[in-house]
């Protein structure tokens, strides 16, 4: 069995017909699709072009718009051409025509070798994770959407106003759970079998006609009812800005392309010409290659949509123009929020304490009651542990807590089980340090024992939850300081950060050797986020985790590291 590639083009046809001889020349049949719109002139020349390669089809042109269910009926024909024509093919992996190989075609056909019987394919339900831009998650399967968001937008936006307003609701398919993902994925021969030739199958086109962007949903949502294993991924790199337009790459993302976990990259500047020459060589990139590292990546894409929206200190331009707000120190003293320490560390709260010379407190705003250093039923200034006490004003508890404690420098845990509804106060105090590591609500969810599919809801919820706190934190308004690691960011060196914590809440703490706390165990974590993954949950605040085998390394191991001061 062998890799068949379905490519999809509309534009830079030179380079789609240099992609195609590429997959064909290492011994993967491809079929085009041609978006029926291009001029018939530039359809022959790339069937010229390519008239050499017995292993290159061309299926029916449809004309396609983004956001419509023309995406997926040439999806349909193209992939229909491939099974038909090809009978050894055993995965079909979809591309389009900026898409570029990024790693020997070899690599990617021995994966798929040692993984005969897996579907890759990003599939998430919008009731689990909104990680849709756009506005429209559930509505797009629950509403209709005759008009194309392009080209008729007054119109698109006044019909689904109006369906809003009559309050109507399609019906969704019985049996059928939408699901979301990349519109990349690679599916096996009998997934995709399966698909074109579902009893239902018209029945699900008709419902899909109206879905907003089918493209996204339509394989998707379909998998799940005829896939043995689905991985819950795309082994195309494809990222978007915060505006969810993908990333273009240029030649100056070689060295970056190079550390990327995946096979293929999208969407290639035509222009790149480097990029090209590099990877489309006869044996891919024979440049020696560092091992993946995609956590860097994504903090470097983190990054630039940082700077893309908030600009650099002291730097004003029109674009950027930050609003001052009002109010000024909104408690008596400086103090410390952790978020995501007490799960990771067993022995955290004394440890701390030791560290910075500081009362540290339990999670002050748990939902049974609150927990101050010591376990004390009473605090000073009579602040009692009573939850319905604290609820009634929440933020003169936390600021009679302060003030009582003047000349003592106090911390507290903080995660999303919490009461939230501080949070607003404490990003725009300056006197909060808050120091966040995202996805650390997951490690008790793995460690309680339970199935993915146990706490999957629970997992959601919980990251849903970081979210919105997490969105908080960014907004201009925050007057907080705030750290942030990602789980897979933090576990890469926790002496670092831990050092940053101690000297940002006690800068004039006498220097001198420590330990740190002892970290859990996470062998075996890195699976289970897979799990949530193929349950069909997106676990994207732990950043990307190391693998099993990846921990288990001897130099990897986390006993406790020394900081050095």
């Amino acid at each position: 069995m062998t890799l068949g590639v379905v490519l999809m083009c509309h534009t830079a046809l030179d380079r789609a017909a240099q992609v195609a001889r590429h997959w064909a020349m290492h011994g993967c049949p491809v079929v085009i699709h041609l978006d029926r719109r291009v001029p018939e002139a530039e359809e022959s020349a790339l069937v010229t072009a390519l008239a050499d390669q017995p292993d290159i089809r061309f299926s029916r042109r449809t004309a396609c718009e983004w956001g419509t269910f023309a995406l997926v009926q040439a999806t349909i024909d193209a992939c229909e051409k491939m099974l038909a024509e090809f009978p050894q093919v055993g995965h079909v992996f979809l591309a389009s025509g900026s898409c570029l190989p990024i790693r020997p075609v070899g690599a990617l056909q021995e994966h798929l070798a040692q993984n005969p019987d897996t579907d890759f394919i990003e599939s998430v339900t919008t009731a689990d994770v909104g990680w849709t831009v756009g506005g429209l998650s559930t509505e797009r399967f629950t509403l209709r959407f005759p008009f194309s968001w392009r080209r008729q937008r007054r119109l698109f936006d006044g019909y689904v106003a109006l369906q809003r307003l009559l309050r109507f609701r399609r019906r969704i398919p019985e049996g059928l759970t939408p699901h979301l993902g990349s519109q990349w994925w690679c599916l096996t021969r009998r997934s995709l079998q399966a698909i074109l030739t579902h009893p239902q199958r018209p029945r699900y086109d008709r419902y899909f006609k109206r879905v907003w962007i089918p493209d996204e949903s339509y394989f998707q949502s379909l998998v799940r009812q005829v896939s043995t294993r689905i991985e819950s991924r795309s082994l195309t790199l494809s990222k978007f800005d915060y505006m969810g337009r993908p990333h273009v790459f240029y030649d100056d993302h070689l060295h970056l392309l190079r550390q990327a976990d995946a096979f293929v990259a999208r969407k290639i500047w035509p222009q790149a010409d480097l990029l090209y020459q590099t990877f489309l060589t006869p044996d891919g990139d024979r440049a020696p290659r560092p091992d993946p590292n995609p956590g860097k990546i994504n903090r470097l894409f983190a990054k630039a949509v940082e700077r893309r929206l908030k600009g650099r200190p002291g730097l004003f331009m029109q674009s950027r123009f930050p609003s001052r707000g009002r109010g000024g120190n909104r408690l008596a003293g400086p103090y410390g929020v952790m978020h995501g320490f007490a799960e990771l560390f067993g022995d955290f709260q004394p440890w701390l304490a030791r560290a910075v010379d500081a009362r540290v407190h339990g999670r002050l705003f748990a939902e049974d009651r609150v927990h101050f250093a010591g376990d004390e039923p009473v605090f000073k200034g009579g602040l009692s542990d009573s939850a319905a006490l604290r609820d009634y004003n929440p933020r003169s508890f936390l600021a009679s807590l302060i003030w009582n404690t003047r000349g003592e420098t106090q911390c507290f845990q903080f995660g999303p089980e919490d009461d939230q509804t501080i949070l607003p106060f404490l990003t725009g105090d300056p006197n909060a340090t808050i120091f966040v590591i995202t996805g650390a609500f997951a490690v008790p969810l793995w460690r309680s024992g339970k199935s993915a599919a146990d706490v999957r809801p629970w997992a959601a919820r919980l990251q849903k939850i970081e979210a919105d706190f997490l969105e908080l934190l960014g907004k201009p308004d925050t007057k907080a300081r705030v750290r942030i690691w990602s789980l897979a960011e933090f576990v890469e060196n926790p002496a670092e950060p831990l050092q940053q914590l101690v000297d940002d809440l006690n800068p004039r703490a006498p220097h001198r050797d420590g330990d740190l706390p002892e970290l859990v165990n996470l062998v075996g974590f890195g699976s289970f986020l897979q799990e949530l993954r193929n349950q069909g949950m997106q676990p994207v605040l732990m950043g990307d985790f190391p693998s099993d085998d990846q921990l288990a390394q001897p130099e990897q191991a986390f006993s406790r590291p020394q900081i050095v001061r």
